[in-house]
């Protein structure tokens, strides 16, 4: 008997208990080479860049092993059932933290999410369900150069919250109201790269020195409705049910309240450029070019808290953290100042709360189809509704590559003045171009 247990002890997965402390670039990148070792069925470790360029580091450093010391990898984990590449059927999901390399919680309950996952898989009968159906990425960390730059931790600002090169990596994607020409980042653009290179449906970027979820958009025009002080989406009341759902869970999000010398926000979230305008954020990035619905999650009013409140933390995130994710199998089609793509695998995916609504769908080479899809109410299935669109061909297949629909990198809405529309989410009818299913 004891032999026998024994060896299932061999066999069983082996990971050192992840402890409640700060995990500079080394200990992060040994736990994670750790669980991908360890759960390599349902991880996949790979990075999808570095936090500085070449040139920019030889220029400033001539050595070889100042370089190497520099140029810190932008790790991904992927949790799910076939972590190394998309299935049909299967949405992709992300969260991002430790953005401002002086905002830190996020990066160590990312962290903590992992080794959760990972350590439920097989045991929790809802966490296993959810990885089976879902391929989870998690970036812990966006700017590790900023997060090892902190000396001096402070609760409202360190000289880590900019990357090496001194920019804010939350200022420094393309913005779609105004020209913004500052110098991309590695970090941006690695992260640009990788949203070319995943068809995500849904995402979380996380933050600190607040304790509120903020929705899309941050900057805005006119026709979004900043003379109201706000800027909404099309999708607007679908971004408000992603962050009340993670704030709802979460304890003292939800209050409103809970940072001295702040404002309040009711059930705990915000429209972004209600709170404050800002030009290049990321979350406008992901919805307007990458057709992914991602919001900003402010964890902690104070920036860098000390080791010691992270359970703290960990407990009042960690059931938010989970729904939140579940989100990803709601499904939608609307009208988008982007036209949609397929991936290469014909699948085109999208958030959508209940209710009855008409696609156009329209593909190059075909004729139009118009059909009423009825999205029933809150699913517990993990599974988002499925429709199959069958279009009889109209002309010859070459006609299919006829136009480039890709998305300009302009300020895409001071070219479109009159999209009032964007203001008022309840509309019921909308429209979907969709294209031919090839890559993005």
């Amino acid at each position: 008997m004891d032999l026998a247990r024994l060896w299932l002890g061999l066999l069983l997965p082996v990971v050192t208990a992840l402890d409640f402390r700060y995990h500079h670039q080394e200990r992060m990148e040994a736990f994670l080479k750790s669980v991908a070792q360890n759960y390599s069925s349902i991880t996949h470790l790979h990075s999808i860049g570095k936090s500085l360029s070449v040139f920019r580091s030889l220029s400033a450093h001539n050595r070889a092993s100042d370089f190497d010391k520099l140029c810190r990898n932008l790790w991904v984990l992927v949790v799910g059932q076939s972590p190394k590449e998309h299935r049909v059927g299967i949405p992709e999901f992300k969260y991002v933290a430790n953005m401002h390399g002086d905002e830190t919680v996020g990066r160590e309950l990312l962290l903590h999410l992992i080794d959760y996952l990972v350590s439920s898989y097989g045991k929790d009968a809802e966490i296993t369900h959810l990885v089976n159906s879902t391929r989870i990425h998690v970036m812990p960390s966006m700017n590790p150069d900023g997060f090892e730059a902190v000396k001096k931790p402070d609760c409202y600002y360190s000289n880590g919250r900019e990357n090496y090169n001194n920019y804010d990596l939350n200022r420094n994607f393309p913005d779609a109201f105004e020209n913004n020409n500052v110098s991309k980042q590695p970090e941006t653009l690695a992260v640009m790269k990788w949203l070319k290179t995943e068809t995500f449906v849904l995402s979380a970027n996380l933050h600190g020195g607040a304790l509120v979820a903020s929705y899309p958009f941050d900057n805005g025009v006119q026709a979004t409705g900043t003379l109201l002080s706000r800027s909404l989406t099309p999708d607007d009341d679908v971004f408000q049910h992603l962050a009340y759902t993670y704030a709802s869970r979460n304890p003292n999000m939800t209050k409103g309240d809970q940072c001295t010398n702040k404002r309040n926000f009711p059930n705990g979230i915000t429209n972004g450029y209600s709170w404050y305008p800002l030009q290049g954020g990321m979350q406008d990035y992901n919805y307007i070019w990458a057709q992914c619905f991602e919001i900003t999650l402010e964890l902690s009013c104070c920036k860098y808290p000390r080791e010691e409140k992270l359970p703290l933390f960990w407990n009042d995130n960690k059931a938010s953290l989970i729904e939140y994710i579940r989100q990803v199998h709601l499904v939608q089609d609307r009208k988008h100042i982007c036209p949609f793509r397929t991936n290469k695998l014909g699948e085109y995916y999208l958030l959508l709360l209940p209710g009855s609504y008409v696609i156009n769908v329209t593909v190059p080479g075909y004729d139009p189809h118009l059909t009423k899809v009825t999205i029933p109410g809150k699913s517990q299935t993990f599974s988002a509704l499925k429709m199959d669109f069958h279009l009889p061909l109209r002309g010859p297949l070459d006609s299919v590559f006829e136009s480039d629909p890709s998305c300009p990198t302009v300020p895409l809405y001071k070219l479109r003045p009159n999209l009032s529309a964007a203001t008022k989410p309840s509309l019921f009818v909308f429209f979907l171009t969709l294209l031919h299913i090839f890559f993005k």
